[in-house]
């Protein structure tokens, strides 16, 4: 059997494993596709000195080459029960719900003191109604972690929870959407692109739009004219001809309402117009 060996060998060489990891992979969690050493800051801090604040008790970290997506996925579906223990910080809201406990009467006073109501049914305790136990955030106490262990209630999953993300040399939360980040990224360069003229891909359906905008209002100010722009001609030479009655309607009745519908028509009509003469002043 190969000697086991010292203590600072060990500590030195798993060191140089963390280190290795960094160069070899691109992405990973910190937390058969993904390798996982685990350590305590004591020795990780070795390889990530600024760090250590960061992560008061053990960490692990998830290195992997795979899809993050993927690899997370996994680490859910490997979530298993486990009993709760006091001074936890809950994850999420616990309701204890109605049912007959199997617990013998004297429980009752136990129960009875977490504000539960309760009855005896059958020389057993029975909770009358649903109950909000444990609100998430909150600091598990000895009662009711005793209380979910009695009834076999394991609202707290044991398994790995992702902390931070590192992929491609850029570190950030699991809670940041970078669908929002890219969105709001590609709206500051369309911003940019269309200030300084420089047009670029973001900023090519806003140019079409501005550069539509110029030519309709050149087309409705001169005699020059095309296919789309006739109905705009069309509206603002009778803008009556497209208000239509209301179904069911008499003719009574939709005489008097023609004045406030053309009113209203026009003035959308001018609203636009004066839209369009902005857009070419610019």
């Amino acid at each position: 059997m190969q000697p086991r060996e010292d203590r600072i060998t060990w500590k030195s060489n798993y060191f140089l494993q963390i280190i290795q990891f960094f160069d070899d992979y691109l992405k990973c969690f910190i937390v058969g596709a993904a390798v996982v050493p685990m350590g305590k800051n004591t020795v990780m801090c070795k390889a990530i000195q600024e760090h250590l604040e960061n992560n008061p008790g053990n960490v692990g970290f998830m290195f992997t080459k795979e899809d993050l997506t993927e690899i997370r996925d996994m680490l859910l579906a490997s979530r298993v029960p486990a009993a709760t223990h006091a001074s936890a910080i809950a994850p999420c809201e616990v309701t204890v719900p109605g049912q007959n406990t199997g617990l013998e009467p004297k429980k009752t006073s136990f129960l009875q003191a977490l504000s539960i109501t309760t009855k005896i049914t059958s020389d057993t305790t029975e909770i009358l109604s649903d109950m909000q136990l444990i609100k998430t955030g909150d600091k598990v106490g000895a009662s009711e972690a005793t209380l979910l262990n009695m009834l076999n209630i394991s609202p707290f999953p044991l398994g790995l929870i992702i902390q931070q993300l590192f992929n491609s040399s850029s570190i950030y939360n699991p809670e940041v959407k970078l669908h929002s980040r890219l969105l709001e990224g590609v709206r500051n360069v369309a911003n940019v692109c269309l200030q300084i003229g420089y047009p670029a891909v973001a900023s090519v359906p806003h140019s079409t739009i501005n550069g539509y905008k110029q030519v309709l209002a050149l087309s409705v100010e001169t005699d020059c004219t095309f296919l789309l722009a006739e109905k705009v001609k069309a509206f603002l030479a009778d803008p009556s001809a497209f208000v239509a009655a209301a179904p069911g309607a008499t003719a009574t009745t939709a005489a008097p309402a023609a004045a406030p519908a053309k009113a209203e028509a026009k003035e959308g009509l001018e609203e636009l117009y004066e839209n369009m003469r902005c857009g070419l002043s610019e």
